[in-house]
C-alpha cells in the first residue's frame, strides 16, 4: 500500500494538484490519491481537515503533512534521489531551482486570464499586454533551459525534472487558450502532453462531473 496520500482538487481545473501528482506518476512513486471537489459547499472543510492552509495539494504521509506544490516537490525529490527529479549537475540545479521558484511565485496576469481547463479547447485569444509579457518570459525561460541544460531528451533539462512538472501547467492552458508558440516552445508543449502520466491526468479530466464556472472563461 502506498505511504503517500496525496489531496488534490478537480484534475480537469487544480494546476497546483497537477505538479506533484505528475512528478510522483513519471517518477513512479506510489501514492493514493483524494480528489476534492472544488467550488463545492463542503470543499473548505474538506480540504482543512488536511491542512490549516486550506488549499490543495496536500501530501501525508505517516505523522506529517505537506502542503505547498514546490515543498511537496522538494520533499519527495529528497525522499527519492534516484529518482532523479532535480538535473545532475549543480549549475543546472540551480537554473532548475530558479525556474521552478519563478514559476511558483508569478505569472499571475497569465494565470488570471488563461485558468487551467484541460477540458476545453479555446480559439486563438489576443493576450493583454501584462498577459503576453507572461507569456513572453516563460517561452524566454524555455528556449534558454532547452539551449543550454538539456543534455539530451525533450524536457527543459533533458530528462523530466520538477522544473517539468511545475510549467507542466502553462503548457497545458497555452493549448487550451491557443497560444502561438515557436517552434522550440511548441515541441516542449508536445512533450508534456505525449507524456503517458499527463494523459492519464487527462483522461481522468475528461470524467469529471463538477463544473467550476469562473474557470470556464
Amino acid at each position: 500500500m502506498a505511504d503517500y496520500i496525496l489531496v488534490i482538487g478537480n484534475k480537469t481545473y487544480s494546476s497546483w494538484s497537477l505538479r506533484p501528482w505528475l512528478a510522483l506518476r513519471v517518477a513512479g512513486i506510489p501514492f493514493r490519491e483524494e480528489v476534492i471537489p472544488l467550488d463545492q459547499a463542503d470543499t473548505r472543510d474538506r480540504i482543512l481537515a488536511h491542512s490549516g492552509a486550506g488549499t490543495v495539494p496536500v501530501l501525508r504521509h505517516g505523522d506529517l503533512t505537506v502542503w505547498e506544490s514546490l515543498a511537496i516537490l522538494e520533499y519527495i525529490a529528497e525522499r527519492h534521489p534516484d529518482a532523479g527529479l532535480w538535473p545532475d549537475s549543480q549549475a543546472s540545479r540551480a537554473v532548475a531551482r530558479s525556474v521552478a521558484a519563478e514559476m511558483h511565485a508569478g505569472f499571475a496576469a497569465l494565470r488570471r486570464a488563461m485558468p487551467m481547463n484541460t477540458r476545453r479547447d479555446r480559439p486563438a485569444m489576443d493576450a493583454a499586454p501584462d498577459v503576453q509579457a507572461d507569456i513572453d518570459r516563460i517561452a524566454t525561460l524555455w528556449r534558454d533551459c532547452r539551449a543550454h541544460h538539456r543534455a539530451g531528451g525533450p524536457f527543459l533539462f533533458g530528462r523530466f525534472t520538477i522544473a517539468d512538472a511545475m510549467f507542466a501547467p502553462v503548457a497545458s492552458r497555452f493549448r487550451t487558450y491557443g497560444v502561438p508558440l515557436d517552434e522550440v516552445c511548441a515541441g516542449y508543449v508536445e512533450a508534456v502532453h505525449a507524456l503517458p502520466a499527463m494523459i492519464e491526468w487527462c483522461a481522468d479530466a475528461d470524467r469529471e462531473p463538477w463544473v467550476v464556472d469562473r474557470s470556464e472563461v
